[in-house]
């Protein structure tokens, strides 16, 4: 059995961050959170954040870091955060393999 991590931040989406971060004079760090709510039963929430809190988990990319609290964690262990630009417009993704089904935004999901 391979040890997966708990957490994938990816280069596209590290480098988003950092541009964002810089722009807005931040920290890079991105923290996701699982909220209650979106058409699948729970929803992703992406944010920047002033730092680290003591229950995080956290995934770092090129001096960017991912930060999940541990309550979420649960509902993301395993996942790969990217960033993608489409004919749609650009958003950060989530790969998540503990969701068992999703709606076509891909901003929510369900266990």
């Amino acid at each position: 059995m391979t040890d997966q991590p708990d957490l994938v931040l990816t280069d596209a989406a590290a480098a988003r961050v950092a541009a964002i971060a810089e722009r807005q004079h931040k920290p890079a760090i991105l923290r996701l959170s699982v909220e209650g709510g979106g058409c699948s039963g729970f929803q992703y929430r992406f944010g920047l954040a002033d730092g680290v809190e003591t229950d995080d988990r956290v995934a770092e990319t090129a001096g960017v870091k991912l930060v999940v609290d541990s309550i979420s964690l649960d509902l993301v262990r395993g996942a790969r955060v990217d960033f993608v630009e489409s004919l749609g417009g650009t958003a950060f993704r989530v790969d998540n393999p503990n969701a068992a089904s999703g709606c076509g935004c891909g901003s929510s999901f369900s266990v």
